[in-house]
């Protein structure tokens, strides 16, 4: 695949400008970019055809694995990021459903969590339950990541998979919303489980030389509301978020949250209470990222943003259009630019290349 050359003209990263732009105390004139996760099949595309670089997946020896994340440095300061954002999970066994990814150009199986098919349905279950162990988890992609960024990077990390989210995957939506009322103290046991396996995950990490930020991934909503009730987030899972802001806070670090969904219900308490430092995913369905950006921007950086539908349909100039508006509407601080959920492998790989090079562009007029 043919692509032109993005424009080069760009800052070196500076994770500490970056910083600071995102904290409010001194602004960029165009905002940087963040985004959350990128899939594989778009990087290597980006890496083969237009870094020409040789990919290498990662694989169970260290070769390949140092190979792959010399490729992943190599892209996210290439695109021009000021940070790597990288994220591997303990591993809590789930039930999973799958079929064939009929994204154009890829191979293999897409796979999602069963919602249906709780694996815990009793205490004595629980007791029995093979959950993974902190102990036995290799640190081995982290540590390198932190030990080989270029001058200027920083790193932003995170457990694959949220307090809530490790939740139904173990006890599945359905599974979790009867639970809820017939056995609400097996709900209250497995969440304790989780939360202190991934407060010491997290403890493991978070006095890396180059992390910046944790920014973890917990969706708690969906199109008109939360997935569970508000006041059962309160109690269940908004306290682990509470403990992990405050770990990295304490460390000096910011702490960011990834959560889809309508979230109205308990913004004010991921503010005051959890003390979330920026939010990322947004849904023009719900609420487009201009008018979250004018509600909270003078209390949280707000990350992202470009509609994931409208960035998997449009064009590639009208790509560039909303870049542009997101840029020049979203220009008091606090905002970074980018996807308002990911860049998954179903965006062609020229409307994100489009989201990138305008971004590069107009940042590029203003050194």
């Amino acid at each position: 695949m043919e692509f032109k050359q993005l424009t080069r003209i760009k800052p070196q990263p500076d994770i500490q400008a970056w910083l600071a732009h995102i904290k409010g105390q001194s602004i960029q004139p165009v905002a940087p970019q963040a985004e959350f996760i990128i899939d594989n099949p778009v990087i290597k595309t980006i890496i083969q055809d237009l870094m020409h670089r040789h990919w290498v997946d990662y694989g169970a020896d260290r070769a390949s694995q140092t190979a792959y994340l010399d490729n992943l440095i190599a892209f996210w300061s290439f695109m021009g990021y000021d940070f790597v954002r990288f994220e591997s999970g303990l591993g809590f066994p789930a039930d999973s459903l799958s079929t064939q990814n009929t994204v154009q150009g890829t191979v293999g199986q897409r796979n999602w969590v069963d919602e249906h098919q709780s694996s815990i349905d009793s205490l004595a279950e629980l007791e029995a339950f093979p959950f993974p162990s902190v102990e036995q988890f290799d640190l081995f992609p982290f540590e390198y990541l932190s030990a080989h960024l270029p001058e200027g990077m920083g790193l932003i990390l995170s457990h694959g998979g949220g307090f809530l989210e490790t939740l139904t995957w173990i006890l599945s939506m359905e599974g979790l919303f009867l639970k809820l009322y017939d056995q609400p103290e097996l709900v209250v046991a497995l969440m304790e489980r989780i939360g202190n396996l991934q407060m010491e995950f997290y403890k493991q990490i978070i006095s890396l030389d180059k992390l910046v930020a944790i920014f973890p991934g917990d969706d708690m909503g969906f199109r008109t509301g939360t997935l569970i009730k508000p006041d059962a987030l309160r109690q269940i899972i908004l306290p682990w978020h509470q403990k992990l802001a405050s770990l990295a806070h304490e460390h000096g670090l910011l702490y960011f949250l990834h959560s889809c969904g309508n979230l109205k219900n308990i913004m004010e308490d991921l503010i005051d209470r959890v003390k979330i430092d920026g939010k990322h995913s947004f849904e023009d369905a719900i609420m487009p990222v201009e008018d979250f950006y004018d509600l909270y921007d003078q209390r949280i950086a707000i990350l992202g943003g470009m509609d994931i539908n409208f960035l998997a349909t449009a064009t590639p100039e009208a790509v560039r259009f909303r870049t542009r508006h997101h840029l020049e509407h979203c220009n008091r601080g606090r905002f970074a630019i980018g996807s308002g959920n990911s860049i998954p492998d179903y965006v062609p790989v020229e409307n994100y290349l489009a989201l990138v090079d305008e971004t590069l562009e107009m940042r590029s007029n203003h050194v």
